[in-house]
């Protein structure tokens, strides 16, 4: 079994224990996309695991295996950095999001709970920790930071994902129905950290999303 944390929009990478990462390999002047592709692994290994503000450059550049000159060829700063993590944080959950939609082709309300259901499976893993955007949220007070801004893109963005299963799914108020699905899902997150991976809160999610589903498809239904 593997030692990377499987959280949401893990991607492989490498050992997860901090001797290892901070052993990195040799530094050389990886330059181009090569260097940018080792950076960014680099980064979403030791940002993930650790946190952002717990992680200087030095560190993300020795893990890389590279220099801090190729490092600024290819972003201005660390901000710039955290922000290309989280865009990969970004493009792994929809993956991963829709992955979960295409087990159940044309039944909206199916798809929805299967979500749940693959949601519970990776937060139950020993070693996750939780929503990236989440944790980076916690770090960054600034609502102006870009990185924040990130997060509010990725957390848009989904709520208005699960706003369009759920009118597919002819919910009575689909809006309210994606609003609870929403904070649904950010429970999960904070009960895999806080409880535990595999506790109770995170078992019983998929069923209290059926019954969230289920009422509000009934509720439609007999309207009618």
């Amino acid at each position: 079994m593997s030692n990377q944390p499987k959280r949401e929009d893990a991607a492989p990478t490498s050992p997860a224990t901090p001797g290892a990462a901070r052993a990195g390999r040799a530094r050389t002047q990886t330059a181009g996309p090569r260097a940018q592709e080792h950076l960014l692994l680099a980064a979403d290994e030791l940002f993930y695991r650790e946190g952002v503000r717990a992680v200087g450059i030095e560190a993300v550049v020795e893990r890389a295996g590279v220099n801090k000159m190729s490092l600024y060829r290819q972003f201005s700063s660390k901000d710039d950095l955290v922000v290309a993590y989280l865009k990969r944080c970004d493009e792994r959950f929809f993956e991963r999001f829709e992955a979960s939609i295409a087990k159940h082709p044309g039944d909206p309300a199916r798809q929805l709970v299967q979500y749940f259901e693959d949601l519970a499976q990776r937060a139950s893993a020993a070693d996750y920790r939780g929503c990236p955007f989440v944790n980076v949220s916690a770090e960054f007070p600034d609502a102006a930071h870009p990185a924040r801004q990130s997060v509010s893109d990725n957390k848009s963005r989904l709520i208005a994902r699960l706003n369009e299963l759920a009118q597919a799914a002819n919910a009575a108020h689909p809006a309210a129905l994606a609003d609870e699905l929403a904070l649904l899902i950010e429970g999960i997150y904070a009960a895999s950290q806080t409880y535990g991976p595999g506790c109770g809160p995170i078992r019983a999610a998929p069923r209290m999303a059926k019954l969230l589903i289920d009422a509000a498809c009934q509720a439609a239904h007999g309207a009618r």
